[in-house]
């Protein structure tokens, strides 16, 4: 048994903690499809909403940007198709590259709103994958910055996030 000299888990010890629970409502499965579909698409039911509601950033034709719920970073956006479908093979191409023209738009109004130098940008194919709503097609973009990662979430495993998600969604719609 640990003593609390030594800081066993769930022992006092000298480090302070940060906590951020809001992060265990996504962990714990909230707005997320269940198996035994007893709860609608997110993303499908975004599409009903107000765009301040929904923290719709911009629609289009056949996709729309949207802030994720739960970010990795201040401006993490998502882009998703307007239908319902799991996988990139089963987009038609034009909506493809409306994902793509979005991508690349959203880009661009990061850089312009938050000086960003870099981004994550990617899909997750699947549940296997990582998908946490693997049934609708969304394609991540989590802008970075210089020192981003820093002591917080590889020490503290908490991100700091310094914008509320409906002032970001503000000012990256009006950029757009």
């Amino acid at each position: 048994m640990a003593s609390e000299s030594s800081g066993g888990a769930g022992m006092p010890d000298r480090w302070e903690r940060l906590w951020a629970p809001h992060r265990m409502a996504y962990l714990a499965g909230e707005n997320r499809p269940k198996a035994d579909n007893d709860v609608a698409c997110p993303f499908c039911e975004i599409l009903k909403m107000s765009d301040e509601k929904a923290f719709i950033v911009a629609r289009g034709k056949e996709v729309y940007a949207v802030l994720n719920l739960y970010p990795y970073n201040a401006g993490h956006m998502l882009i998703c198709s307007n239908r319902h479908v799991a996988d990139l093979t089963e987009l038609s191409d034009s909506e493809r590259n409306e994902m793509q023209e979005f991508t690349s738009h959203a880009m661009k109004v990061l850089r312009k709103v938050s000086n960003c130098g870099g981004f994550n940008i990617g899909l997750n194919q699947g549940a296997l994958s990582g998908a946490g709503i693997a049934d609708h097609i969304h394609q991540h973009i989590v802008p970075r910055w210089f020192g981003d990662a820093n002591f917080m979430p590889i020490i503290g495993q908490t991100k700091v996030l310094p914008k509320l998600l409906s002032q970001t969604r503000d000012e990256l719609s009006a950029a757009w």
